[in-house]
């Protein structure tokens, strides 16, 4: 089943009517069909009914389409020569818990952005008053400072709208991250990964979660592709060109990592001075991305190997030296 010839939905019972059929009948099926989202539905149905679902790498497939061809007929012709010939470019499919994990951090993080557009709407009610009180507006007096200010109705309506959104936020993200707690205290990897600096619950779980196991990549820089941190490249002969990060990975792994690399810059040393050795010869925002890369390669060594970051730092700090080979004592 090509991508984009899904059925319309689970609500007219075709395709489940079909699949039941094929199973009261005794055949046995593989069906196989390129990644795509808003497929969770029809991804439970065949396996569910005990057929196996093979998933394909979208990328992979369109470079083995031959013809410049494309629409659902010949996209399904060529999925069923591809499984057929044994060359079907499967790719890693979490499991049930680990997606449901996944939608509690995202759910805190979409949570997360919408109380940062209100805190965003209300500095700007105050500096339209003359007031520059940054993050003071959100303690207990620059709350007062705001309910006292002299607005016009609906201005006021406005302000007063927002505050009860707020309220009303805050604890809710602050259930979901005591969540998000319970669930990295559980796997010990996740605990392993926190103790590299800058790493928290929330990074470190994600990592894990987005990641899957760390058997599936045979070398550290293989992450950096898979999260989309490395550049795009149209190189011909003798000329290399290089443009912004792919992005092809997961946006909100990329997205701690880079938070997470930025506050590992402001607390530990080496970091700070790697970040500000980047910042000089580039720029920051390049900096803080190739930080953030360095991070996902260091938290994949650490979990493959079951290190710590004090012991990833020992180890790598002896290379080279006498008598220590390969950096190990």
């Amino acid at each position: 089943m090509p991508r984009r010839a899904l059925p319309s939905g689970p609500s007219d019972g075709q395709a489940e009517r079909f699949y039941r059929e094929l199973q009261q009948r005794g055949i046995r099926v593989r069906v196989g069909m390129e990644a795509t989202g808003y497929s969770r539905w029809f991804e439970r149905l065949p396996a569910e009914l005990g057929f196996e679902v093979w998933m394909g790498d979208p990328a992979e497939i369109k470079a083995k389409r031959v013809k410049k061809q494309k629409f659902d007929r010949e996209d399904a012709r060529l999925l069923l020569r591809l499984t057929r010939e044994n060359n079907f470019p499967q790719v890693w499919v979490p499991g049930p818990e680990n997606r449901d994990l996944r939608q509690l951090l995202w759910h805190r993080h979409r949570m997360v952005q919408m109380r940062t557009r209100i805190m965003n709407q209300l500095q700007a009610l105050a500096v339209n008053e003359g007031y520059r009180w940054k993050k003071k507006l959100f303690s207990e007096q620059g709350r007062a400072q705001v309910e006292k200010l002299a607005l016009a109705p609906w201005a006021s309506r406005r302000r007063q709208e927002l505050l009860e959104l707020l309220e009303r936020m805050n604890p809710t993200i602050k259930e979901l991250t005591a969540a998000v707690e319970r669930e990295a205290r559980k796997r010990p990897e996740v605990l392993r990964l926190m103790t590299h600096p800058g790493v928290g619950p929330l990074t470190a779980l994600a990592y894990v979660l987005i990641i899957g196991t760390p058997t599936r990549f045979q070398r550290g820089k293989q992450i950096g592709t898979y999260v989309g941190m490395i550049p795009c490249e149209e190189s011909s002969a003798h000329k290399q060109r290089l443009g912004h990060i792919s992005k092809q990975g997961n946006s909100l792994l990329r997205f701690l990592l880079v938070e997470a690399a930025q506050a590992a810059a402001r607390i530990h040393p080496d970091w700070r001075r790697r970040y500000k050795r980047l910042a000089m010869r580039r720029h920051k925002s390049i900096a803080k991305v190739a930080l953030g890369r360095r991070m996902a390669i260091k938290l994949y060594w650490m979990w493959r190997n079951g290190w710590e970051y004090s012991q990833s730092v020992k180890c790598g700090s002896y290379a080279g030296q006498l008598g220590i080979v390969h950096g190990v004592k």
